[in-house]
């Protein structure tokens, strides 16, 4: 949401109440310092083992009671959070118009992935202006009865962040500074979803250490999720490997600068598969479905699940076959140019 807040505060005459509820809180303080975007309103509502179904009455609860003193004219929420779930309802009971921003993302299994594909659903059904980031979302709408004239393809505000952020400089602790000064190939790892924990999560894991030691230049860079269930799945497997350097979770300006850098990246984040084809980069999505299937038909992501023998054949073919590793290594985003933000500003404020 950031490109689009700065936008519209570019905008004369426009008035913008940032509300944040503190999901996620440490990499939303991250990206909020580097755009340099305050929340004017902070829930705070996180709390140690909270459920799913207290983090979504909590939500609902703040942003109902910030939509009641504010009186918006339209409330903008991005993604497939519970956050941005809570504020299509609250933003519907309170009769104010919502706009959903990357809009029309399915896999088609309401459990796959959780609980962020039913987010998407519940958003779309009470959503008044759908910002959709491709012409597949759009179709996707489409099919479930949402009226054209409320579908607006925009591009991905996340390609506007990315490229953003990609053009700035940044401080590097030493661990990444090692992966982008590595002189060989460098293999980056992501690997949080709840759908991947435990089996999958360890499966993973022996392929990373199978790659590792299977190419002698290759260095692997995995930064590591806090939840305590991933770590141990990632750290009982590859702590204490030569060329494995397992960290703590990156920021957002150098991790997005370690993307650049990268040869190949193993993941099962959305906003990843997204963002490394800006930067030429093939993807492998260790997931079994995507919401975002436009980057494997454009043949610079491809789908390879969590089975470890299919993880390293598919990285060994692209890190050994230079005509299939050229194939997937171009510069083509179906997901968006980079103006994003304008075309929603634009739309809004029309």
């Amino acid at each position: 949401m950031a490109p689009v807040i700065l936008e519209l505060q570019s905008r004369p005459g426009v008035q913008t109440i940032c509300l944040s509820t503190g999901q996620h809180r440490e990499m939303l303080d991250q990206v909020m310092t580097m755009f340099r975007i305050k929340p004017d309103i902070d829930l705070n509502i996180m709390q140690h083992g909270q459920t799913l179904a207290q983090t979504a009455c909590r939500a609902l609860e703040g942003i109902d009671q910030a939509i009641a003193e504010h009186q918006p004219d339209i409330v903008l929420a991005q993604g497939d959070t519970t956050t941005t779930f809570a504020a299509s309802l609250a933003a519907f009971y309170r009769q104010t118009t919502f706009g959903h921003v990357e809009a029309g993302l399915r896999t088609g299994n309401k459990r796959d992935p959780f609980p962020e594909e039913m987010n998407r659903l519940m958003t779309g059904l009470t959503a008044d202006l759908h910002f959709a980031p491709t012409r597949l979302a759009r179709q996707n709408l489409l099919n479930e009865g949402v009226n054209d004239d409320q579908i607006w393809v925009t591009g991905n505000t996340g390609i506007d962040a990315a490229l953003w952020i990609a053009r700035q400089p940044c401080k590097m602790d030493d661990e990444q500074n090692r992966a982008i000064d590595w002189p060989g190939r460098l293999l980056l790892v992501t690997a949080h979803r709840r759908e991947n924990w435990g089996e999958p999560m360890a499966r993973i894991a022996d392929a990373v250490a199978q790659l590792s030691t299977q190419f002698d230049d290759l260095l692997v860079f995995v930064p590591m999720h806090r939840n305590p269930t991933v770590r141990e799945a990632l750290k009982s497997r590859l702590e204490g490997m030569d060329r494995v350097v397992l960290t703590e979770p990156a920021e957002y300006a150098p991790f997005t600068q370690i993307m650049k850098r990268a040869d190949l990246i193993l993941t099962d984040s959305g906003g990843v598969q997204e963002e490394a084809p800006s930067f030429g980069v093939p993807v492998l999505v260790m997931r079994e479905t995507t919401e975002r299937p436009e980057g494997v038909e454009a043949g610079v992501a491809k789908l390879v699940g969590t089975d470890t023998e299919r993880i390293v054949q598919e990285a060994k073919r692209l890190l050994t076959d230079s005509d299939a590793y050229a194939a997937m290594a171009r510069a083509v985003n179906p997901y968006g140019d980079g103006q994003a933000a304008k075309r929603i500003a634009d739309t809004v404020l029309r």
